[in-house]
């Protein structure tokens, strides 16, 4: 147990500094068509300029963005922090916290998977982001995953993220009851574990393409929080069924079904209450999905947990960057945007 519940050592130092971008993807050898591994370097090399090219190219003009440092057990933890234009002193932002996948970054899920969706949404909504790097591009989520060094080092991203928030909310206008947290795949199993571990700071969470790890279901949550699924039954890598997460015919540690984190949650929750499943207008009948709808509430409803399921979806980021190939991820939804179906859920929470 021990292993993915970190020792919360409090003691840290807090300092701002600049980092230039990184994208750091741990692709195996026969991702390319051949097996040369100068071959793979040059290949990567090119996706990666072309990736940052475009990404960069897409920046807004008016927005401040910083790249801050804080010091956690003696390990640098980096985050990006996008602050609206419409940010100021009279009226306090919500705060959210958007978490990565493995081998992606915290900049690579601002201008890669969510295609800077989110930034769209702070200008409207008034909304601070923060874009956290994990370790080695991996978060301990509490699958104990052999492959990832956070798990295998005992990182305290627990303490990171705690830590993140504090200093957010000290040095901004924050409504404290309006902090929320989402992620992909890795970044969503990481947002479980903070459901868990770290309610007193964050009011819901939202997953995509992420499951529950296994061995959260042997922990008592501290106390209830709203939850929002969104999950593709054709993913390849988080199976819809549970079992283990699969990579490259690597395997990551054990998660729950869909269904089974759902009813976890219902329990914990006491949202026994259910409306009937909504099937949503198929506005791309071209890209071989389907979504619906299905939500469960408590007896004043002042809880709720939601999944939105993608018939044929894959492991992806629903209107998201699509530039993974279909036989690794799956297929791409475009009948829902995620990030604007997360911030709707984040909104109904604060009613």
């Amino acid at each position: 147990m021990g292993k993915f519940l970190p020792h919360l050592n409090r003691n840290f130092n807090n300092t701002k500094t600049a980092k230039s971008v990184k994208f750091n993807y741990d692709l195996k050898r026969d991702f390319f068509m051949q097996r040369s591994p100068y071959r793979k370097r040059i290949l990567v090399f090119i996706f990666v300029t072309l990736l940052t090219f475009f990404s960069f190219s897409n920046l807004t003009k008016n927005d401040v963005q910083y790249d801050f440092s804080i010091s956690i057990n003696n390990l640098n933890r980096t985050y990006h922090l996008y602050i609206p234009e419409c940010y100021g002193d009279e009226v306090p932002s919500s705060l959210l916290i958007a978490l990565h996948g493995a081998g992606g970054s915290g900049k690579i899920m601002q201008r890669f998977t969510t295609l800077q969706g989110f930034d769209t949404l702070a200008e409207q909504e008034n909304i601070i982001i923060a874009y956290p790097d994990a370790i080695q591009n991996h978060w301990n989520d509490g699958r104990e995953d052999p492959y990832s060094y956070s798990a295998q080092n005992n990182i305290d991203d627990l303490l990171f993220i705690s830590t993140l928030i504090d200093n957010i909310q000290n040095s901004y206008n924050i409504d404290k009851k309006r902090t929320y947290v989402c992620g992909m795949s890795n970044g969503g199993m990481m947002s479980f574990y903070l459901a868990f571990f770290l309610q007193d700071k964050i009011s819901a969470i939202a997953t995509v393409a992420a499951s529950m790890p296994e061995n959260l279901s042997k922990v008592e949550p501290l106390n209830r929080i709203p939850i929002l699924m969104i999950h593709g039954t054709d993913d390849p890598v988080v199976p819809w069924e549970g079992g283990y997460v699969s990579l490259f015919k690597k395997n990551h540690g054990k998660v729950l079904s869909i269904y089974d984190t759902i009813n976890f949650w219902k329990k914990h929750n006491n949202c026994q209450l259910s409306e009937k499943r909504n099937y949503l207008p198929n506005y791309d009948r071209k890209d071989g999905t389907r979504v619906w709808n299905e939500q469960y509430f408590n007896d004043d409803r002042s809880l709720s947990i939601v999944l939105y399921g993608i018939a044929g979806g894959g492991h992806v980021w629903p209107s998201g960057s699509n530039n993974l190939p279909g036989r690794i991820v799956g297929k791409m939804c475009y009948d829902i945007n995620a990030c604007n179906v997360i911030w709707d859920f984040f909104k109904s929470c604060s009613k």
